[in-house]
């Protein structure tokens, strides 16, 4: 019995993503409508990495090109996965599919082996598979939304604020990519480095982000901070943080919020009432429509 049941996973693999096999190693996939097409455990660097995967979530019967919403995980660039945050924003990422929307769900190098740029690398590495793939998984590429999360909330940021900025470092062949992204979604992620409280504690997450502490190399900070690329060409931003959030203060996203306002892009700060710095507070329906 033992040759036929690792032959059969053997076949299973070969069959590759968006079949049964996918769908029930997949831990969040039951939280999206009956239906939804899930193309999982995507390579998108080219190198069998665990952490260059991504999954796809498509509409059921999807024709046509539809717009894309890239999901970043949080984990204070250190830990969790590409299903960590859809496992409390289920109400949101069901609302995105049943809206005619794909969600690519991304997974990206932990700053403990890898350094600052290395995990924005990561995204737009992500990012570009996805616009070269485009047709394959029915993706609009002139319709792309980043949604992120603490860590990912400044990745997502960072991506979304520096695109027209074209960073040679922020690629991992330094031949800037400008992608064509019409909003970012920011859930309480740091926007200024050098203004997070622990900025001087050299085993803070910012801290190993970065190989030192934003006071001691506040050059790196600054290249770093999703501030740093705000300009009036940039996409509208939809920001949301809690307001008892005692990991990452709201100031952060007050900072970022001026900051829009301030080079006149379009943008939207909502404090959470009572909010911690994440959890189901953030997918109520109020902010799901949002």
């Amino acid at each position: 019995m033992k040759p036929s049941f690792l032959k059969l996973t053997l076949i299973l693999c070969i069959l590759g993503p968006g079949n049964a096999f996918a769908q029930n190693t997949n831990r969040v996939y039951h939280l999206f409508p009956e239906g939804t097409v899930l193309h999982g455990n995507i390579p998108y660097a080219n190198d069998t990495l665990k952490k260059h995967l991504l999954d796809i979530y498509l509409p059921a019967n999807t024709q046509g090109k539809i717009p894309l919403v890239v999901f970043i995980h949080g984990g204070g660039w250190l830990v969790n996965n590409k299903y960590a945050d859809i496992g409390y924003m289920g109400n949101t990422v069901s609302a995105l599919i049943n809206n005619g929307m794909a969600v690519a769900s991304i997974d990206y190098s932990f700053a403990s082996q890898a350094q600052f740029p290395a995990l924005i690398q990561d995204c737009n590495q992500a990012l570009s598979f996805l616009s070269k793939n485009a047709e394959k998984y029915h993706l609009d590429v002139n319709r792309i939304a980043l949604m992120g999360f603490s860590a990912g909330g400044h990745l997502a940021s960072l991506q979304g604020l520096a695109n027209n900025n074209k960073i040679p470092a922020f690629f991992m062949n330094g031949k800037p990519q400008q992608f064509n992204i019409k909003a970012v979604v920011d859930y309480y992620g740091p926007s200024e480095l050098a203004s997070m409280p622990s900025s001087e504690d050299p085993k803070a997450p910012e801290a190993i982000l970065l190989g030192a502490t934003p006071i001691a190399r506040p050059d790196l900070s600054k290249a770093a901070s999703p501030i740093t690329y705000v300009d009036k060409n940039d996409p509208p931003f939809l920001i949301f943080h809690g307001e008892k959030d005692d990991m990452v203060p709201n100031r952060q996203s007050k900072l970022l919020s001026g900051w829009l306002s301030a080079a006149g892009v379009k943008n939207e700060l909502i404090i959470v009432p009572n909010a911690p710095h994440f959890g189901k507070m953030f997918d109520i329906p109020e902010y799901r429509d949002k």
